[in-house]
């Protein structure tokens, strides 16, 4: 009898320990899916634009697909990849988290340029040529998942940053809760999204009362406008974040004085304000100075990048048909 409750007593320390850890794993992957933030923000911006000008019926199992090869991208590829790199070759994580960072000041400034100024890609231009829709929606899927395969890395890594040392497993275990509870958040608000036109069309046909079919209508009209919203906050997010990330790897690599000047703008503008938003202030000046230092970046990296690097590879990559 007495084993059997020592047996029992054993049993339930394991059980605490592995709730403890349970409860650890899922803290550790909170605080790591907040670090990437900005980068979730843009990816649930970005996707939308791969089920525009598609049937109202392709559009969920187009976001499926996509979202399949994000799991695919995180748990297959990018997760063993951040585990082994963790283990053998920990000074590459900031690199490698600086350049992810300068990628996205490129996007986002990118973004802001062609806004500025408008100009053509031929590549876009192709992709809505081609007269297959099958063929089209296995083209945009396809980019879909280049695309998330970038901004899944640069989310792995983030996370990977924010993860304490500790036991392997529970470090892998917490990259792919960050995995899949981020994918599972993106997709499933791209689809939301993409099907709240739909949503609204119905109430406002159906509902009942004039409140439910004013309500729908107020949802066809408001989409569009929300779109523009999460693009321009997708935008800005790409840009802090990447600047962020930058200005943070500058101080770990030994060259501080762009981190520190702007903590103590910060901390500047924070003793001048009252008590009560000086947290508030601090952080927005610190995010400000971020977000310009990103989209300077990115401005200084436009012409390296579509003249230079871009075609580079796509000549390597073998899918450089050129535009005529």
């Amino acid at each position: 009898m007495s084993g059997l409750l020592a047996l029992l007593d054993d049993v339930a320390a394991i059980a605490k320990v592995a709730a403890a850890s349970v409860d650890d794993v899922a803290g550790m992957a909170a605080k790591a899916g907040s670090k990437a933030a900005g980068v979730v923000i843009d990816d649930a911006a970005v996707t939308p634009k791969y089920v525009h000008g598609f049937e109202a019926k392709r559009e969920l199992p187009i976001i499926w697909k996509i979202t399949k090869g994000s799991l695919f991208n995180k748990l297959v590829i990018l997760l063993p990849a951040a585990m082994l790199m963790n283990a053998f070759a920990p000074w590459l994580i900031t690199p490698l988290l600086m350049l992810g960072g300068a990628y996205l000041c490129f996007e986002g400034a990118e973004k802001i340029f062609h806004k500025l100024f408008p100009h053509g890609d031929a590549h876009v231009e192709a992709d809505m040529e081609v007269g297959d829709p099958v063929h089209l929606e296995e083209n945009r899927v396809r980019g879909a998942i280049k695309t998330d395969f970038i901004l899944s890395a640069e989310i792995m890594t983030i996370a990977l940053a924010a993860i304490p040392e500790g036991v392997l497993w529970m470090e892998a275990l917490t990259l792919a809760v960050v995995a899949i509870g981020i994918t599972v958040a993106v997709y499933g608000s791209v689809a939301l999204i993409v099907k709240m036109d739909d949503i609204g069309l119905y109430m406002a046909a159906t509902a009942r009362t004039g409140v439910g079919r004013a309500l729908g209508t107020g949802l066809v009209k408001g989409m569009p406008k929300l779109m523009a919203l999460l693009s321009t906050i997708g935008t800005a997010a790409m840009l802090w974040v990447g600047g962020a990330i930058i200005i943070h790897g500058l101080d770990v690599l030994g060259w501080p004085l762009l981190y520190d000047t702007f903590h103590h703008w910060a901390e500047a503008v924070g003793h001048a304000v009252p008590p009560s938003i000086a947290g508030f202030t601090g952080w927005a000046v610190t995010a400000l100075a971020d977000g310009v230092s990103g989209l300077a970046l990115g401005m200084a990296l436009i012409p390296l990048v579509t003249r230079v690097a871009g075609p580079l590879w796509r000549v390597i990559a073998g899918s450089d048909t050129g535009a005529q």
